[in-house]
């Protein structure tokens, strides 16, 4: 589904990902995990095309998008829902889905946000309202179901658990999950570790640019410098 090879990147004259290689499977889960500044955001945002690359290949279902705009890469399947949500306060919840389904117009948008609303019903009730009065795990549930109305085959999640109370996290995670059963792939990046493993098929670990470990969830987990360093093991 995804391949990234040798990926390099900066922010002036800062270089932040240092020769990067991850892939994502069809129907997979995978998460990044890292320390603040690990550049994991850095990351999705080169995949979504947001961010430039300074060296390297990103391979999406087969084809090099390396040098494709970001806008193009939606209509390939690749949708990314970015770090604090990013939503559109000013205007309602249910223009924001629309406004994620921008590149289409035809009878299946409005099947598609039936969808989503059925997948976070609160967002049904609240679907007139403006999308920057809603609670902040509303918000983060209508960040991600904009993101579904692009049709994504794969969509880049960053952080959707940050800021949220616990029994929201544990709910964020189930509909992460359940996203499988949509025939989406996930690239998860999570700071909640034992969340993001618990839901994922695979996983990377990024520190300062550099990928140090991966393997299966269960190997993660299992791994004593991830259970000492992220799971508080």
């Amino acid at each position: 589904m995804l391949t990234v090879e040798s990926l390099r990147s900066r922010y002036g004259r800062n270089e932040v990902l240092h020769g990067l290689d991850l892939t994502v499977d069809s129907g997979e889960i995978v998460c990044v995990l890292g320390a603040n500044g690990a550049g994991k955001t850095t990351l999705l945002r080169c995949v979504s095309g947001v961010q430039p690359v300074l060296t390297g290949k990103i391979t999406f279902r087969g084809e090099d998008i390396t040098a494709v705009p970001a806008h193009q890469r939606i209509t390939r399947g690749l949708a990314h829902s970015p770090e604090g949500r990013q939503i559109f306060t000013n205007v309602t919840v249910q223009d924001n889905l629309r406004l994620g389904a921008f590149r289409y117009s035809d009878d299946r948008v409005d099947s598609d946000m039936a969808d989503a609303f059925a997948m976070f019903p609160i967002l049904k009730q609240k679907r007139s309202q403006l999308a920057g009065g809603l609670s902040g795990g509303q918000q983060q549930m209508l960040a991600i179901a904009r993101g579904l109305m692009g049709r994504p085959t794969c969509l880049l999640l960053d952080e959707p658990s940050m800021g949220l109370a616990p029994i929201l996290v544990d709910q964020m995670f189930e509909v992460i999950s359940n996203l499988k059963t949509l025939g989406v792939s996930v690239l998860l990046v999570e700071q909640n570790a034992f969340g993001a493993l618990s839901i994922a098929d695979r996983g990377y670990v990024l520190e300062t640019g550099h990928t140090t470990l991966s393997g299966s969830a269960e190997e993660l987990i299992a791994e004593p410098r991830i259970r000492s360093a992220y799971l508080g093991i």
